[in-house]
């Protein structure tokens, strides 16, 4: 929500120009978005470098003047303009072009243009930074631990390193890699402004300058992969695995499945109703699956998106799919079933906790 009192005549224009073209802006997360993709696309999204970074801007400008001139040049995909709660913007915006000829065309048309008498922006190559420092952890902090917080807090995480923090004694400093630069900009900023303190440390949140990226590689390092397992497991290229992935084998076929359906019919929860959609399959042969699993006992239903790659066990993307999130389940209901009183409910627990050792 804006203040009507701040630049008003400008945001008159941008409304009349919003109604009389009918295109459509977003406004999330601090910044407001056209597109992404914009309407009438098909396909996949623009490939990697296909993005100019939009700076120097006067703050007073609007999206009815910046989107039409970045149009000029080439087919936007995506336009975000930063935005104060004022109602102004904070200086610099993104546009995200169909292909990367456009990009080149774009700085050298608009770098140094005058968007306003006096004002000259300057447009380069997007920087599609994608990982994070975290310093300040606490010794004790585990990788499963953070790997569970970030995944509530933040979107597209695929890699946390831990390291001995380089200034802090006794301390731990993570790198998070993220999917893509956005996802990556946008857990920056839920991390920094939510003034966050990760289990009562106060942390310190930074792009991954090269500097600490060197240092960092010469200390030992214990990596957490991209997976939904709750204690990891040994993966490949992790840079070549979508967001969370399934990328270890699951145990003994069904056996997850049956010890899921077991344990819920046990605590008179009823059978777990599973519902997955393929809705994308990249090159390198992952498969992501929407799901929705409905426990007739439980409070709510389970529902989220994973990556999986089929592989030669005899199982179907689909039953490789549900078996995962059951995984993932067993260990949820493990931990609700902490409460359950009498020796039952402490067995209920050995045995989810053996069996999630066992997918290790």
């Amino acid at each position: 929500m804006w203040s009507d009192a701040i630049n008003q005549n400008n945001k008159t224009a941008l409304l009349a120009w919003v109604k009389e073209t009918g295109i459509q802006l977003v406004q999330v997360n601090g910044q407001r978005k056209y597109g992404g993709p914009p309407p009438g696309w098909i396909g996949e999204p623009p490939p990697s470098g296909s993005e100019v970074f939009i700076g120097k801007l006067p703050q007073d400008i609007y999206e009815n003047k910046l989107i039409p001139l970045f149009q000029s040049v080439g087919m936007l995909y995506e336009f975000r303009l930063m935005m104060t709660f004022s109602g102004l913007n904070r200086g610099f915006a993104y546009a995200k072009y169909s292909n990367r000829r456009s990009v080149q065309i774009a700085i050298a048309a608009l770098n140094n243009f005058e968007v306003q008498k006096g004002c000259p922006i300057m447009v380069c190559r997007s920087t599609e930074k994608c990982e994070l420092c975290v310093n300040g952890l606490s010794s004790s902090v585990e990788q499963g631990q953070l790997w569970t917080l970030l995944q509530e807090l933040t979107m597209g995480v695929l890699n946390i390193s831990l390291y001995p923090s380089p200034s802090r004694k006794g301390g731990q400093l993570a790198v998070l890699k993220y999917n893509s630069h956005r996802a990556a900009a946008m857990a920056k900023k839920t991390l920094v402004e939510g003034n966050l303190g990760l289990y009562g440390e106060e942390i310190e949140v930074d792009w991954l300058k090269v500097d600490m990226k060197q240092k960092l590689r010469a200390s030992s390092e214990r990596t957490f992969p991209e997976s939904l397992q709750p204690a990891g497991c040994k993966s490949g290229s992790p840079s070549q695995m979508p967001c969370g992935a399934m990328t270890c084998p699951l145990p003994q076929a069904f056996c997850v499945l049956d010890y899921l359906n077991a344990l819920c019919k046990q605590q008179q929860l009823g059978i777990p109703v599973f519902l997955t959609k393929c809705v994308q399959a990249n090159p390198d042969g992952w498969l992501r699956f929407w799901y929705q699993v409905v426990i007739p006992g439980y409070p709510s239903p389970f529902s989220g998106f994973m990556w999986i790659k089929p592989d030669k066990s005899g199982l179907s993307g689909h039953d490789k799919a549900k078996n995962a999130i059951a995984l993932q389940l067993l260990k949820t209901l493990g931990e609700s079933l902490h409460g359950s009183a009498g020796e039952k409910g402490s067995r209920n627990r050995r045995n989810v906790k053996h069996l999630l050792l066992e997918g290790r």
